[in-house]
């Protein structure tokens, strides 16, 4: 067996010097890029033509309620014109332009916004789908009012669209998928190609996908909503 040593701090310290600003200088500014380039699908265009103006139901409020009941109104119009607005973002339209993918396997245009979102990190779903539903982009797991909305979202024909089987699918479709740009960063700086990072999100999306069409379409045949 050999001997064991104490480490030297000086050492260690020049380790983890090297191999930080190896990771900096050679994925860093592929996390950037990504970074930035979600941040422009879900942010824009900034000021887009809203259905409802929001403006004068602040007046409106502000001439009809005072106090808590003012502040509480002029908090839910500020969210739901964030998520107003965020709904006409380039994120929102993709997530429109694959819901004919995405629906077999029970997601609606919503969860494929908050799918595109969460290519950021996974747990940035739950604040996209805070902002899609108009609650905020604070919003979490413990979240009352969005945990009130997806539970009162229905699709045209009346059905539920957020069931005890369609949280099966997308914690199924989570687990398999490559939804981490760090994860891709890492492989492009390990290979020196993009070659191996583009393989492996389409195959771990296409396997993500067939998993989960299973699971879903499976369930659906033997009874489950």
């Amino acid at each position: 067996m050999p001997s064991y040593r104490r480490p030297h701090v000086r050492d260690v310290l020049r380790m983890m010097w090297t191999r930080s600003s190896l990771f900096l200088r050679e994925a860093g500014g592929i996390i950037l890029l990504c970074t930035i380039l979600l941040w422009v699908l879900l942010s824009f265009p900034t000021s887009p033509t809203l259905d409802n103006d929001y403006d004068a139901l602040r007046e409106q409020a502000r001439g009809t309620l005072s106090g808590a009941a003012l502040d509480e109104r002029l908090r839910q119009l500020d969210d739901q014109e964030e998520g107003a607005i965020f709904r006409r973002s380039y994120a929102a339209r993709m997530g429109q332009m694959i819901e004919p993918l995405i629906a077999p396997l029970g997601f609606d245009w919503k969860i494929g916004v908050g799918i595109i979102g969460a290519f950021a990190a996974r747990e940035v779903f739950i604040s996209t789908m805070g902002v899609v539903y108009g609650v905020g982009g604070s919003a979490d797991e413990t979240s009352l009012t969005l945990r009130e909305r997806i539970r009162d979202e229905a699709r045209d024909d009346g059905r539920p669209v957020y069931t005890p089987l369609v949280g099966l699918s997308l914690m199924v479709f989570f687990a398999l998928a490559c939804q981490c740009m760090s994860t891709l960063a890492v492989v492009r700086r390990e290979t020196h190609s993009w070659r191996w990072p583009a393989f492996l999100f389409a195959y771990m999306t296409v396997l993500a996908w067939i998993v989960t069409f299973a699971v879903y379409q499976g369930g659906r045949l033997l009874g489950f909503s």
